[in-house]
């Protein structure tokens, strides 16, 4: 008896997803609680598993295709696996069938073994990649997966790929003692290629609301520099104490969330948001935290992170960034949140005007630390600076408001006395 398999509960006010990745196909044995399909959100990625044991007998959409709460995406049926499926061995061949098709077979494999490894490989390579896989001959057992649980995906093939057709010429080199001889006439040739990718519901979710920001708020973004010295000191005295003590390192971004809990004080409308015709504050700081997972950025919420330690916050900015590379954080990770912090910095931005998350009215923007000449006390030294910028909107925060908070950030990084005493 064939058992449904239907969208689950995504979350609040969410009501479709697309079909991201089969982890299994037709004829696939399956245990209970496995996941079978990989659906993509406004916001993650969710895995649906098996109801039962068993094996999966069909697939009601397509990779690509919209699914709905509710709706039957699969089936699974009884049994442990459809061996008959099985690619067989050539001996099976030979003793089912004539001397024509013995022959046949026969002249397959030796033209080429990829298209028996990559059926062989039916039961970890997604349709995509069974394709990319048949397209450019590689053998999908030499490939390292770089997808979750160590699937193989679409861009490991193509780097298997390339890695091969690089081969002859190194061997060519090597044959002939390292030294390429000069060409006497040179031809170009090659592809001019073009692929249409489908957007991801994620990545079309983010370009909806960043735009939305922009035609919405009264964008405007405002700059300032901060030395690094004091943060950097107190890393470097305190971290090895602090990992012995907590089990996690002492990062940048504590510092940098304890310093915005500190200006919020002073600056309230900062952690507020605008509702209709009313301005809403909050008594609590809910900071998302951007984190770059492979399908685009998300923004899970460190809660109450004013009440938190430097430890607690780290032990959450540690947790959400393992998960985002995993893509398990769930809905509720990334709900609410009353002001953002961006780190291009970790990717080497100096400078960048980052775009509020709605219906948040501020965003923090870090940048890389730089060593650069400034005057001190009439003289010029060398000191790690970082830019920081603040973008808000200016329907709600004025420009006294967003100078004064940024002022209260730099001033709590460059003296960070200031956090313990709340000054």
């Amino acid at each position: 008896m064939a058992t449904d398999v239907t969208v689950p509960t995504l979350g609040e006010s969410i009501t479709e997803a697309t079909v991201g990745e089969w982890l299994k196909q037709p004829g696939d044995p399956v245990e209970q609680d496995e996941p079978i399909v990989s659906l993509e959100t406004d916001k993650v990625s969710v895995d649906v598993p098996s109801p039962v044991a068993g094996v999966l007998e069909s697939q009601a959409f397509g990779a690509g295709d919209t699914v709905e709460v509710g709706q039957v995406i699969a089936t699974v049926g009884e049994g442990s696996g459809a061996v008959a499926d099985a690619p067989r061995p050539a001996g099976d061949a030979q003793s089912s069938e004539g001397p024509d098709a013995i022959t046949e077979n026969n002249s397959v494999i030796e033209q080429g073994k990829t298209d028996e490894q990559a059926l062989q490989s039916d039961l970890t390579l997604s349709p995509a990649v069974r394709r990319a896989v048949l397209e450019h001959g590689v053998d999908p057992s030499r490939i390292t997966g770089t997808g979750k649980d160590g699937r193989i995906t679409k861009d490991d093939v193509l780097a298997a790929a390339k890695d091969k057709s690089a081969e002859p010429a190194a061997k060519a080199a090597a044959a002939s003692g390292g030294q390429a001889s000069a060409p006497t006439s040179v031809t170009v040739s090659g592809e001019r290629r073009e692929e249409r990718v489908k957007m991801s519901r994620l990545r079309q979710t983010i370009a909806k609301r960043l735009k939305d920001a922009q035609n919405t708020a009264a964008l405007l973004t405002t700059f300032n520099d901060v030395d690094m010295s004091a943060v950097m000191e107190a890393r470097s005295k305190y971290k090895d104490h602090f990992a012995k003590k907590h089990g996690i390192r002492l990062g940048f971004m504590s510092f940098f969330i304890k310093a915005v809990s500190l200006a919020a004080k002073d600056v309230p409308a900062v952690n507020a948001r605008i509702e209709g015709d009313e301005i809403i504050y909050h008594d609590y700081l809910d900071v998302s935290v951007a984190v770059s997972a492979p399908k685009g950025l998300v923004v899970p919420v460190i809660r109450s992170a004013d009440q938190m330690s430097f430890a607690q916050i780290e032990q959450a900015i540690a947790d959400y960034g393992k998960r985002a590379k995993e893509g398990t954080l769930g809905m509720e990770d990334m709900a609410g949140g009353t002001f953002t912090i961006s780190n291009g910095g970790v990717f080497g931005s100096l400078l960048s005007t980052p775009i509020i998350n709605p219906p948040q009215s501020a965003v923090l923007g870090m940048h890389r630390i730089e060593e650069r000449p400034i005057a001190v006390n009439g003289e010029v030294v060398i000191k790690p600076m970082m830019y920081l910028a603040l973008s808000y909107d200016h329907r709600l925060i004025d420009g006294r408001e967003a100078v004064t908070f940024l002022v209260r950030i730099k001033e709590a990084l460059e003296d960070p006395t200031r956090l313990l005493i709340d000054l």
